[in-house]
């Protein structure tokens, strides 16, 4: 059951901080801890406690691995490697741009997950096993979108798992990595045509200096206000950003 209930995160992360500040004061004695109730009104304060403990521990991995984070920060990693900027921007601002862009990119799903199970679960109109289904189908159906079959079949013919006929009958434990090597591809494949453009300037320059009979002058020294200038000037931040967008 913890399993089922840390892949409702993160709407449920918001929950349990909300209902943990509405509600009232506990009782002098404690309530009793049925784990396997249906009713979320017989879950204690100190159960939601837990609860909130665990889904925040997993809660990084989940988000990595879920949602669309991986492409982006892995993208906008190409990005400043191929400009040869070293730290510039530094890998606060990728990742936040990222994490934001996620939540911008992933907020239907959520809103899905908070209309469908989060809210119901909580004023007790669902049960648990419910809340769970209701809460994973909008997050496999955003991730079987960027599946590709051939990993997805990698994971259920090593598993044993029939061919799932619909996208629920699909298990996360094979839609999960299933999901992030294809991810990984998909930001490799962009970061290749992000490289290339930069990989010219670098031979043109190398080409000029040898030319030139400057062979201990390093080329990415002279190279790299080039490839600023023309990141710049063709509003590079936007094009990767816009691509990023429509790639979902």
């Amino acid at each position: 059951m913890w399993r089922k209930l840390a892949f409702l995160v993160p709407l449920l992360t918001i929950g349990f901080i909300t209902a943990a500040h509405a509600a009232g004061p506990a009782s002098t004695i404690l309530p009793g801890l049925d784990l396997g109730s249906n009713d979320p009104d017989k879950v204690s304060n100190t159960v939601r406690i837990i609860l909130l403990i665990t889904v925040l521990s997993i809660a990084p991995a989940m988000l990595v691995l879920m949602t669309c984070f991986t492409r982006i920060v892995v993208v906008l990693s190409f990005v400043r490697n191929a400009l040869g900027t070293q730290q510039i921007p530094p890998n606060q601002v990728l990742i936040g741009l990222a994490l934001f862009m996620t939540f911008f990119i992933m907020g239907p799903t959520f809103s899905q997950i908070n209309n469908h199970a989060f809210q119901p679960f909580m004023a007790g109109k669902i049960s648990q096993e419910q809340a769970f289904k209701a809460a994973s189908d909008p997050l496999k159906e955003f991730m079987t979108k960027s599946t590709r079959e051939k990993d997805l079949a990698l994971f259920l013919d090593y598993a044993k798992i029939k061919k799932p006929k619909t996208v629920e009958d699909i298990p996360l434990r094979a839609l999960v990595p299933a999901y992030a090597i294809s991810e990984l591809k998909s930001a490799f494949q962009m970061g290749f045509m992000i490289f290339v453009p930069f990989l010219v300037i670098d031979m043109i320059v190398s080409s000029v200096l040898m030319s030139m009979g400057m062979m201990m002058l390093p080329p990415v020294m002279i190279s790299l206000p080039f490839k600023i200038l023309l990141f710049v000037l063709v509003d590079g931040w936007y094009l990767i950003v816009e691509s990023l967008l429509k790639s979902f």
